[in-house]
Formats: C-alpha cells, structure tokens, sequence
C-alpha cells in the first residue's frame, strides 16, 4: 500500500474562512475480492479535534477521488472526516465499454460504499494522527450525480426491474442521513437511449426514509430525461420523512462548480453558488449527525432572509 499525505488550509470559497489545516492521504488501499481492482480511497480530516464525525463521498460518473475539492475540503475544515472511494467508471481506471463488469458497475459502486465502511478501520490507520479520533456512530453518505444515486440506495432508494417491482433493499444501518446533489428523478420520462442502456435508473424513493439535503438546479436539463429541470425534484417529492430541497436558481448540473472550478464539466461556474452548498450542506450534516445542534435552523432562517437569495429551501 503507498499513501501520499498533505496538508492544505481550507478552500477559498469558503463563506466562514475556516483556518483548520487539513489533513489528506491518498490512494489509501482497501482489498477488493472479486472486484477486479482493489479498492483506491482518499481520506480527509482536520489536523486536530475529536469524535470526528464520517462522511462518504460517492463521484459522479468519470471523475474519481481526486475531485470535488470544493466539497470534500471544505467538510473536513469543518470537522468532518471525509472518504473518496474511486469507483470503476473512473476515467483514471480506463475501463473499457465492453469489460464484462460494465453492466454491474451501478451495484459495484454500491459495494464500494458498503466496502468503505467496514474498512473504516484500515482507513483511520492510514491518515497520520487519525487513530482514536473518529466517531463511527456519526456517519452520513453524499454524492453528485450518478454518485448520489448510489448514495441514496444506503439512505433506502431502491430500483425497480422491468416489471416495476422494488429490487433488493440495499440500505445501510450505519448510515444516518445523506447529501443528495443532482440526484436524476423517475425513470417513467427516460430518454430511449437511457432507457435502453441504462436500466438501473428506475429509482423508487418510497422506502427512502433517513434525512437528507436534496440539492437541484432550476436549469439542469439532462440529456437522459425528456423532462425538464424539475425532474431532479422527484427525490424530494416522492421520498418520505425528513427531507429538505435547495433549488439553486440558474444552476445546471455542476451546480456552479462542485466538482472543481475550470473543468469541463462545469458549464455554470459560480463560486457564489458552491459557497451556499459549502454553508448549507454542512449545517445541514452538523444538525443531522448531532441531534440538538441547530445550525440547520440558522442557515435555513439566514437564506430566508437575504433579499436577494441565489436559491429556495423547502422542507417537509
């Protein structure tokens, strides 16, 4: 195993300009079995402070653990410990079309998170000063993308087969709440080439119960939906329990530049807007994982207030 550690101050974007120093080792190397390639996960974590808090990061589709800076850096300035696997459709990995695991890779990367945390042991060993720092009772899952739909099945998504029966229940106990960052919609207004190739996006958000920020741009229109923007407003609609929904007004699917500023993917880059997912998300995760903390509350009266807000907040 190799692991390559450094230590960076907080992003700029930052709203609050936290000064914590952090703390990152990558690739950090859990054994696979059966997967075809191990396991690559960075860890991040503030270089001080206890009972830290878990948060797994799931990708989107090609990007890999070196991405979403804006994000990860952030969390972990703020006292989280922050876990980037990096799943096959990686363009890093080059897994051609036709490699046989290409039809499971959306159960794989379900797997993956499943993996992470029973190996949160090994990854605790790996992060210099870590040990005995983590608390592995406080543990969310977020993602973007085809990442926040593997995120959502360990919140309780399921996905339906071609009869429209719920296929197997791949929630995770362990897991309490859940960032949800572009998550597609129904697959009842899927494009025919979506349809055809991509079975696994027939999502049921009936058994979705545990708490969750859903996070949507007013201006996403995907390529794989004949629907509009409100098509990443089905998680919120359809899903029960504690739920909230930012709509970021102007916003397509980078969602202002989560990923990373300058890349190709980010055809909105908007600091503006990454600092409000920066402020909310992580009040929403602090209020989430640590029962009586009200800085949800906080943000959410804060963004009600401003006279000219970049986005709305519903809850229910």
């Amino acid at each position: 195993m190799s692991a390559a550690a450094s230590v960076s101050a907080s992003v700029s974007a930052s709203v609050s300009k936290p000064t914590t120093a952090l703390v990152s080792v990558k690739p950090v190397v859990l054994s696979a079995p059966g997967r075809g390639e191990d396991l690559q996960v960075r860890v991040s974590a503030p270089a001080t402070g206890r009972d830290l808090p878990v948060v797994l990061f799931s990708h989107g589709f090609g990007w890999s653990m070196n991405g979403y800076a804006p994000l990860a850096d952030h969390w972990a300035a703020h006292g989280f410990v922050v876990v980037q696997p990096t799943h096959l459709d990686s363009r890093t990995l080059g897994l051609p079309a036709e490699d046989p695991r290409t039809p499971r890779i959306w159960r794989i990367r379900i797997e993956d998170l499943t993996r992470v945390l029973d190996g949160l042991d090994v990854l605790e060993a790996a992060v210099p000063g870590l040990g005995g720092r983590v608390d592995r009772g406080r543990v969310a899952v977020a993602g973007h993308s085809w990442g926040a739909q593997t995120a959502s099945t360990l919140l309780g998504a399921r996905v339906l087969d071609s009869d429209g029966v719920p296929g197997e229940d791949l929630s995770d106990p362990r897991v309490t709440a859940g960032v949800l960052l572009a998550l597609t919609g129904l697959g009842d207004d899927l494009t025919p080439f979506a349809a055809e190739h991509l079975p696994f996006m027939r999502p049921s958000f009936a058994t979705m119960t545990a708490p969750a920020l859903i996070v949507a741009g007013d201006k996403d229109q995907s390529h794989l939906s004949t629907r509009g923007p409100d098509w990443f407003t089905d998680p919120y609609t359809y899903s029960p329990g504690d739920k909230s929904l930012l709509t970021l007004f102007g916003a397509e699917h980078s969602l202002g530049g989560i990923s990373g500023y300058e890349v190709a993917e980010t055809t909105d880059e908007s600091p503006a807007r990454v600092a409000l997912i920066q402020r909310l998300s992580t009040a929403f995760l602090r209020s989430a994982l640590h029962p009586g903390d009200n800085s949800w509350q906080a943000a959410a009266t804060a963004l009600a207030e401003e006279t000219e807000p970049l986005g709305r907040l519903k809850t229910k």
